[in-house]
């Protein structure tokens, strides 16, 4: 084969190749809307071919009363940061923004729902708000391996984002969700669920996951909640860890109904004005390696409905800074349990083992024990400077010692 065959050879072989690439690029289906070309954004969701695709929205202040409804998947909505605002401004409890299949049913079942879901849905870098009597920020149903990053949700009269039944890999990082009047988040049915580097503040709750698998939440800071930090019901397999949480009106973590395999781990709890982590109703689960300081309630409560937990390498402390310092004692007048700190209080519950702790400067006992208790083994924990508000006891203090074995 001579040169002049060969060239010929490779040309036809590279414009084959090339109409190949535009052909497979035209019946790609999936294709960029620019908002600012539509009358609306609503105009522009409904722009979308079923195939999905990329929708712009401009910077400005876009002011609805009824929802904006998203209803193709293989999309990606993305704003111009906090300068894309979608404000609003109904009154009827309807929510801001609702993700879900065009053929989503309400009267139908989960199963029904589940198998017309949308799939892999993206919302990026826009900022939704509502008002006291609106619902939702954002509410998707049945979409999964949903994506929110870098959305800033605020004072919406519901949740500021609520995924039901969005079952496959939800994941919400990123964002900012303040001041709603539900929970910053709440998930309802999901698996997988990652919830990495969010900020919550002075939401109701900060996080409820409910009915869920899988729970990974990461790094978050949550502060100032009007109730509680993160509540978890019927939820398994899950790890909370290296997460902010101060000065919750409640409890900072709440595992409830029939909870089990869930570590809480590595997270700085402060200043929560009911306790630290409350067990309410879990099982096979570990707290260790947390901080928690002045809570003034309790810092760790195991109940009745609880059991087969572990509690290790924490640390339960007050204020104190070292030796002659202001900070040796904090309390305060206006708000007197402000410089309190707990330990653990048990309350009927069994198979318990309190292991490796340390217990300084609180106002009571390390441990305490309420009721009946079976199978507590408390082991190589360290308590010092014990009830400072005055009053004498031992750092171990319990209704019923029967049940209980100290190794010291």
């Amino acid at each position: 084969m001579n040169r002049t065959t060969l060239w010929l050879a490779a040309s036809l072989l590279l414009a084959g190749s090339a109409l190949l690439l535009r052909t497979q690029t035209q019946h790609a289906g999936p294709t960029t809307v620019n908002a600012s070309d539509y009358a609306g954004l609503q105009e522009a969701f409904d722009a979308l071919p079923a195939t999905g695709g990329l929708v712009r929205l401009p910077p400005g202040r876009f002011e609805i009363d009824e929802p904006l409804i998203l209803s193709v998947g293989d999309v990606r909505v993305e704003g111009s940061g906090a300068a894309t605002h979608i404000v609003n401004l109904n009154e009827d409890g309807k929510p801001a923004v609702i993700v879900q299949s065009a053929v989503f049913d309400p009267d139908a079942s989960v199963r029904q729902n589940r198998d017309n879901s949308l799939w892999r849905v993206q919302l990026a870098n826009f900022r939704i708000s509502g008002n006291p009597k609106s619902g939702d920020g954002l509410l998707a149903r049945f979409v999964d391996e949903i994506y929110v990053e870098g959305l800033s949700v605020d004072r919406n009269g519901e949740n500021g984002i609520r995924l039901v039944h969005c079952y496959e890999d939800p994941r919400i990082a990123d964002s900012i969700l303040t001041y709603n009047g539900a929970s910053g988040l709440q998930v309802e049915g999901g698996h997988d669920i990652v919830v990495n580097a969010n900020q919550f503040e002075e939401n109701l709750d900060a996080v409820r996951v409910i009915d869920s698998f899988n729970l990974c939440m990461n790094a978050n800071n949550i502060d100032d909640h009007l109730r509680h930090g993160i509540v978890v019901e019927n939820t398994y397999g899950s790890v909370l860890s290296g997460n902010m949480i101060e000065e919750c009106a409640g409890t900072a973590i709440v595992l409830d109904r029939d909870v089990y395999g869930v570590t809480v781990s590595a997270n700085v709890l402060a200043h929560n004005n009911a306790g630290g982590v409350d067990l309410r109703d879990a099982w096979g689960s570990t707290v260790s390696a947390n901080t928690f300081t002045i809570n003034p309630e309790w810092s760790v409560r195991i109940g009745e409905s609880s059991g087969r937990i572990t509690v290790t390498g924490n640390n339960f402390s007050n204020s104190f800074l070292g030796q002659g310092t202001k900070r040796e004692e904090e309390y305060d007048v206006e708000w007197p349990r402000k410089g309190y700190a707990r330990g653990v209080l048990l309350e009927g519950t069994r198979q318990v083992t309190v292991t490796g702790n340390i217990f300084t400067g609180l106002i009571g006992p390390a441990v305490e024990g309420r009721g009946t208790l079976k199978d507590v083994l408390l082991s190589a924990n360290v308590a010092a400077d014990l009830f400072r508000k005055g009053g004498s006891g031992q750092p171990f203090m319990f209704e019923n010692p029967d049940g209980v074995r100290i190794s010291e």
